[in-house]
């Protein structure tokens, strides 16, 4: 992996099987859930993941997480900040996206946050094939 400094982490990433110049990007949502949903909200993540890296190859990866407060954060991590700019104009195309953001009380704030040093000490693990 070659690392450059600059604006954002450059790599190329010819260990992971590509190799392409990026400034990676996480993309965290911030919301509440409605009374009742938050089962239909786990339920229906898979779809929506797999819809949603079917129609955006930029999307690499993506962690739902629950705060103390019970609000939750989606973070989701993309090739590119412009591949999470051009998803953002086309998501309400995707159905399994419709589905699950009727889950979604209230929207407390979305981030573009570009990676600005990367320390990698552990390739990332499927926890759910893992059990």
């Amino acid at each position: 992996m070659e690392i450059r400094g600059g604006a954002g982490i450059h790599c190329s990433m010819t260990a992971w099987g590509f190799t392409h110049t990026m400034a990676f990007t996480f993309e965290l949502a911030s919301f509440t859930v409605q009374d009742g949903h938050e089962a239909a909200l786990l339920a229906d993540r898979p779809a929506m993941i797999n819809a949603l890296q079917q129609t955006f190859p930029g999307l690499l990866a993506a962690w739902l997480t629950k705060r103390d407060d019970g609000s939750w954060v989606d973070v989701i991590f993309w090739r590119t900040r412009a591949e999470v700019e051009a998803a953002a104009k086309q998501v309400d195309a995707v159905p399994e996206a419709k589905t699950w953001f009727r889950h979604i009380g209230e929207s407390q704030g979305l981030q573009h946050v570009e990676v600005a040093d990367q320390r990698l000490f552990a390739p990332m693990i499927d926890h759910a094939s893992a059990r």
